[in-house]
C-alpha cells in the first residue's frame, strides 16, 4: 500500500521548511562570481548565423571579445573569472539579431540609378552604408565604377572619400620630423592642441611703429569672371629680388629691440606659423631665443615654415612615395616645392610695374642694395607693427613687434584712396589623383560653383588659408586677393595657366573659416610665459610639431644648435662657387 501525504509530511523535519540549511559560505567545486545589478543584457542568440561574423571580424569580433572585460561580474579589479572566459567561447558563436527597420514603402529603398541606399538608424552593425549616426558609412557618390562613403555620417557629395570595407583598420601615416630631438636637447613642456584650442587672449587691433619698402598697383584685368577662357592667362617666370629675412637678422627689429620697444619680436610668417598650429598636421619647429631680456621667434636655415603645403588637412592626403605613390610629381615634397614657387611668381605678375605710379612707404627698402643686386626689387612693402599681450596681474606691460608683409596697392572705386593688400595663390594639381582630396575640376567648375571650390580648399588648406589670413590681419591689409592656379597638364609640374582672382575682406575670411585670433594670441602668451619662467639667462629653445601626433613639445637646446649645419651649408656653397669659378676660367 502506497504511503498517504500524511505520513509524508511526518517524515519531514518538524522545525524548517524547504531544503536543509547548511553553515557553507561557498560551494564545493563550483566556481563563483559576483553581479553587479548594473549590468544590461545587450545580447540575444541568433542560431541561424551562426558563424557568419567570426568570418568578418572587424569592429563586431573586437567587441565580442572584450566586452566581458568592461560588463558583467568581472570580480574584484575587474579580473577576468572562470564565468567570463566561459562566456566569451561561447559568444563567439552567437551574432547580433538585425534590428533594422525591412523598407516596405516602394520607391524609398533604391536610387533610379539601381544603388541601393539603406535608410534606418545609425550605429546598427551589419549595415555600413546607413545615413546618420555615430561610425556608419554613407554613400555619398560614384566616380569611375568606385563607391564611396563618407564616415561623417552625413550627405556628401560627388567625388567624396572612397573607404573600403575595412577602412577603420588602415594603418597610421608615420611622417618624419622637420628637426630630430638629440640628448642634450632637454624637454619642458609637452602641449596637446586640445589644450591650446581652449586659450584665449584679447589683444586689439595693434598699432604701426614704421614702414618701409614700396608697392606697386594691382592689375584689376586679373578680376574678370574666373574660370572663363577670357581670365585664363600663362603664368610667367619674373626674375625679382626678394627677400625673407628671419627676425635676428632684420636690422629695422634689432634697432627696435635696442630702442626697448617691446619684449618679444617675430616676423609674420613665423607668427601665424604658431597662431595657427591647432591647425597643422605636418611637422615643423620655430627656434625661440632669449637675449638680455628679449625674446625672438625665429627660424633655422631651410625651415619648413617657409614652405607653402598642399591639401595637408585633407582627409586622404597626397602620399609619399615610400608609401606606394607612383606620381613623385603628386609627393607632398613635390607639391610643396611646386606651390612654393607659385607663390613667389604670382604676386610679381599680378602688379602693374611703373616707376612713376607706385606707393612709396615712409622708408626705403630694408634689404634692397642696388649697388649689389643685379635684378630689380619686387613690390612689397613690410610694415612694423606693435600688439599689447599683456593681462591684468602682470606688473609691467608685455609687447610684441611683428614685421608684416603687403604686396599691392588698389584705388579703391569710392572714395579713390589706396587700398593695401595682401596676394596668395592656390593651385590645382590633378583632381584626379590621389590626394586631391575631392576637389572639383576648376576650369570647368570655378565659374558656376565658385562657393564649393573655395569651401573644399578650406577644408583640405585649413593650415594654410588660416596662415594667409593671420598674416593679412596682422598687416591691417583692407583686401586678400586668392589666385586659382593650375597645371597646363595634369603630368606637368613645371608650367601653370591663371584660371581667375577672387577677393575677400580679411575679417570676412576668418569668420567663414571659424578663425579665431584671440586663441592664437594666447597661445604665443602661453609658450612665452614658459620660455620667460625659465631662470637660464640667455638661452635657446626649440618648438616642435610632432609628425603623427597633435602635440608641441618645447625643448631647451645648446646656444650652438643647428650654427655648425648653417656653417657647413655656407662652406659647401663656398666650394661649389669657387669650383665653378675655376671651371669657367
Amino acid at each position: 500500500m502506497a504511503p498517504s501525504l500524511l505520513d509524508i509530511i511526518d517524515t519531514l523535519p518538524k522545525d524548517t521548511w524547504g531544503p536543509p540549511t547548511t553553515t557553507a559560505t561557498t560551494l564545493n567545486g563550483v566556481p563563483y562570481a559576483p553581479f553587479s545589478k548594473g549590468d544590461k543584457l545587450g545580447r540575444m542568440a541568433d542560431w541561424t548565423a551562426e558563424g557568419k561574423e567570426r568570418e568578418r571580424g572587424g569592429r563586431q569580433q573586437y567587441q565580442q571579445r572584450y566586452r566581458d572585460q568592461i560588463y558583467g561580474g568581472g570580480g574584484p579589479g575587474g579580473l577576468q573569472t572562470v564565468f567570463n572566459i566561459e562566456g566569451q567561447n561561447e559568444e563567439s558563436t552567437f551574432s547580433l539579431v538585425d534590428r533594422s527597420q525591412t523598407n516596405t514603402r516602394g520607391g524609398r529603398g533604391f536610387s533610379s540609378r539601381g544603388s541601393a541606399i539603406f535608410r534606418g538608424r545609425g550605429g546598427q552593425r551589419g549595415a555600413p552604408m546607413q545615413r546618420g549616426g555615430r561610425g556608419t558609412y554613407q554613400r555619398v557618390g560614384q566616380r569611375g565604377g568606385q563607391q564611396g562613403y563618407d564616415s561623417r555620417g552625413g550627405r556628401g557629395g560627388r567625388g567624396g572619400r572612397r573607404f573600403g570595407w575595412k577602412d577603420y583598420d588602415k594603418p597610421q601615416r608615420n611622417r618624419e620630423a622637420s628637426v630630430q630631438p638629440k640628448d642634450t636637447w632637454r624637454m619642458l613642456e609637452e602641449i596637446d592642441f586640445n589644450r591650446l584650442s581652449k586659450l584665449n587672449l584679447d589683444t586689439g587691433a595693434g598699432e604701426d611703429l614704421d614702414d618701409y619698402g614700396f608697392l606697386y598697383y594691382y592689375d584689376r584685368s586679373y578680376d574678370k569672371q574666373p574660370g572663363t577662357a577670357t581670365s585664363i592667362r600663362k603664368l610667367h617666370v619674373l626674375q625679382r629680388a626678394a627677400y625673407d629675412v628671419s627676425t635676428s637678422s632684420d636690422p629695422v627689429i634689432q634697432d627696435l629691440a635696442e630702442r626697448d620697444e617691446a619684449t618679444i619680436f617675430a616676423t609674420d610668417n613665423i607668427l601665424s606659423m604658431l597662431m595657427c598650429a591647432p591647425r597643422s598636421v605636418y611637422s615643423w619647429d620655430i627656434i625661440i631665443q632669449k637675449q638680455g631680456g628679449k625674446i625672438f621667434l625665429d627660424k633655422r636655415e631651410g625651415s619648413s615654415v617657409d614652405a607653402v603645403t598642399v591639401n595637408e588637412n585633407a582627409a586622404d592626403a597626397p602620399l609619399e612615395v615610400s608609401e606606394g605613390n607612383k606620381d613623385t610629381i603628386n609627393s607632398p615634397g613635390a607639391l610643396r616645392e611646386e606651390a612654393t614657387v607659385i607663390n613667389n611668381l604670382f604676386p610679381l605678375q599680378a602688379v602693374l610695374e611703373s616707376e612713376t605710379s607706385r606707393h612709396d612707404m615712409s622708408n626705403e627698402h630694408p634689404f634692397y642694395n642696388a649697388a649689389e643686386e643685379a635684378d630689380p626689387p619686387a613690390s612689397k612693402a613690410y610694415k612694423y607693427r606693435r600688439f599689447d599681450l599683456s593681462v591684468e596681474a602682470d606688473p609691467e606691460p608685455l609687447h610684441l613687434v611683428v614685421r608684416t608683409e603687403l604686396d599691392a596697392v588698389v584705388k579703391n572705386n569710392i572714395s579713390g584712396e589706396d587700398q593695401f593688400l595682401v596676394i596668395k595663390a592656390l593651385n590645382e594639381f590633378d583632381s584626379k589623383a590621389q590626394g586631391a582630396g575631392g576637389a572639383l575640376d576648376w576650369r570647368s567648375k570655378l565659374a558656376s560653383q565658385r562657393g564649393a571650390v573655395v569651401a573644399t580648399e578650406m577644408k583640405n588648406n585649413s593650415c594654410k588659408l588660416a596662415r594667409w589670413t593671420v598674416q593679412a590681419i596682422l598687416a591691417k591689409a583692407d583686401l586678400m586677393k586668392l589666385g586659382f592656379i593650375s597645371r597646363a597638364g595634369p603630368k606637368n609640374n613645371l608650367d601653370h595657366v591663371v584660371l581667375g582672382v577672387l577677393g575677400y575682406k580679411p575679417r570676412e575670411f576668418a569668420a567663414q573659416m571659424n578663425l579665431n585670433l584671440n586663441n592664437g594670441w594666447a597661445i604665443v602668451r602661453t609658450f612665452v610665459d614658459i620660455v620667460m619662467k625659465e631662470n637660464a639667462g640667455d638661452a635657446k629653445y626649440v618648438l616642435v610639431k610632432d609628425p603623427n601626433k597633435p602635440t608641441i613639445r618645447l625643448y631647451q637646446v645648446p646656444k650652438d644648435t643647428f650654427e655648425e649645419d648653417e656653417g657647413d651649408d655656407r662652406a659647401a656653397l663656398g666650394m661649389d662657387k669657387v669650383e665653378e669659378d675655376g671651371a669657367e676660367e
